[in-house]
């Protein structure tokens, strides 16, 4: 039987959801687990298991507990971030900017996804196709941006977005099938939105996952370090 989410892994893929305890991540993961041709989905999170994207040295020991299973994933989803962090949410101004505030955006919107491609991308499968994708934003579109605001979560976004990108470059050279990707969920009715819902049509988590999941089926490696949408569009850096 072919997968009813992931046509293109065929059947008995192994999937991967870091993040699994927040809205979307969770959704992923029931998605993966409620897939009658997905052999096995692994989950990790802060919540669960302690993974904090923003330790190196958690990442790293996730990594190396799972390449010691022996696992290979043909499918890893990296579902951490947030948008407001200690309670600090996005900036109305430039005025209104923190340095700790921005640094604690950065440490987990972009260097906590970076940390997950240098310690998680070598578990990828190496000789077919594997997918890897990590939950980005619109607003982290420099190009798409005519509102302002929002500094330190754009410049996070922004930076991840060229995160994947760079890190899609080096993974072909080893694993010329892999689709490295970052997926723009839509605005997903979750707490990370509770505070911000107007003017934005809302889905479900599990509305948004399946979109995200057909979207990301239907990638092919020349399109590998990609910004797309929810809708399959592909977004302006």
């Amino acid at each position: 039987m072919e997968s009813k989410i992931l046509p293109s892994l065929g059947r008995g893929y192994h999937a991967l959801v870091l993040g699994a305890s927040g809205g979307i991540g969770s959704a992923f993961l029931r998605a993966f687990e409620d897939d009658p041709a997905c052999a096995r989905a692994t989950d990790l999170s802060r919540r669960a298991d302690g993974f904090d994207v923003t330790d190196e040295a958690s990442v790293a020991d996730a990594a190396k507990w799972l390449d010691g299973e022996g696992i290979r994933f043909d499918v890893i989803v990296c579902a951490t971030g947030a948008l407001t962090i200690d309670g600090v949410g996005p900036e109305k101004s430039i005025r209104a900017i923190e340095a700790d505030a921005m640094a604690a955006q950065f440490a987990l919107n972009a260097i906590g996804p970076a940390l997950v491609l240098k310690h998680f991308s070598g578990l990828l499968h190496r000789d077919r196709r594997s997918l890897m994708a990590f939950l980005s934003a619109r607003v982290g579109s420099i190009g798409d941006n005519r509102l302002g605001g929002w500094i330190s979560y754009r410049a996070a976004k922004a930076a991840l977005n060229q995160i994947v990108r760079t890190a899609s470059i080096e993974i072909a050279r080893t694993r010329p099938q892999a689709v490295v990707a970052a997926l723009h969920p839509g605005t997903v009715a979750t707490a990370l939105s509770d505070r911000f819902p107007a003017g934005h049509e809302r889905f479900t988590p599990e509305d948004s996952v399946r979109r995200l999941l057909a979207v990301l089926d239907a990638l092919e490696p020349v399109q590998t370090g990609g910004f797309h949408a929810y809708d399959g569009q592909t977004i302006p850096w």
